[in-house]
């Protein structure tokens, strides 16, 4: 499961996409993200869908990848999908067995929360996988710039949100070296049910942990003895400008929420 864990990794290209302007792919995910919840029935999805496709053919990430970072978050879709299944009442009644009652109503209930919770992880990822974790700094602290006439520590909470995406795959990598550590002293992640499976997990935390707090010393250590003082007077050897594919990509994202209101208007689900 760790190797299928993309959110943090940087997939890098000189697409279209990764040419984008950081701030503009911010803002372009954020949009997505609420068209995802404009979406009132399957065909809205199916064009949230095939747009996130689009876009990652046009990046040659590929859709295998994109799926097989949507297994990590596999139990909480179908433990979703089954909450829902079990507990929506709603429309004709498909299956009655004892307690568990399945209606058509909660079985279109339970597919639409798992196809949309599914969306929202393929389009962070698709986010992540272009844009470098120092991009995704800068646009960022650009972003939120006007806050700091209000003292918003702008530019501090783009640093932790940076450290941490780039921590992501680093504590992955060291995860995995402690796993394969324990597996050769005699350790068992793979048999038993879901539950001693985790609990197999338990002596693979604490090592973790430690090496989680170490990286994170060394690194305040490091920032320290450079004189890091935050954002103020701070330069950048790349400034952001938006260009001509920055308005092409706001009026694609434009025309596919128009696109999502012309289908709930018309009653297309």
């Amino acid at each position: 499961m760790l190797k299928n864990i993309t959110i943090g990794q940087f997939f890098p290209g000189n697409s279209l996409i990764h040419r984008l302007d950081p701030r503009t792919k911010l803002l372009l995910t954020l949009a997505l993200i609420a068209s995802v919840f404009l979406s009132k029935g399957f065909a809205g999805f199916l064009l949230v869908f095939l747009f996130v496709l689009a876009c990652a053919r046009s990046t040659k990430i590929g859709l295998k990848f994109l799926v097989r970072g949507l297994k990590p978050i596999l139990y909480i879709v179908i433990i979703t999908f089954l909450l829902n299944v079990f507990f929506q009442s709603d429309g004709k009644i498909l299956v009655r067995w004892k307690f568990i009652t399945i209606t058509e109503g909660g079985l279109q209930r339970a597919a639409f929360l798992a196809a949309r919770l599914i969306l929202l992880v393929t389009v962070s990822q698709l986010l992540t996988l272009t844009t470098s974790a120092i991009s995704l700094t800068d646009g960022l602290e650009s972003l939120m710039r006007p806050l700091k006439k209000v003292r918003f520590p702008a530019h501090e909470i783009a640093m932790m949100m940076s450290i941490a995406l780039r921590f992501i795959p680093t504590l992955m990598e060291e995860a995995d070296k402690i796993m394969k550590a324990q597996m050769a002293r005699g350790a068992d992640f793979e048999s038993g049910n879901l539950f001693r499976r985790a609990k197999a997990m338990v002596p693979l935390l604490v090592p973790l942990f430690v090496s989680a707090f170490r990286r994170a010393d060394d690194l305040a250590m490091a920032m320290e003895a450079r004189c890091y003082r935050g954002g103020e007077g701070r330069t950048r050897m790349k400034q952001l400008h938006f260009e001509r594919i920055d308005l092409y990509a706001f009026l694609a994202v434009l025309l596919l929420i128009a696109g999502i209101l012309v289908l709930n208007a018309v009653g297309v689900f």
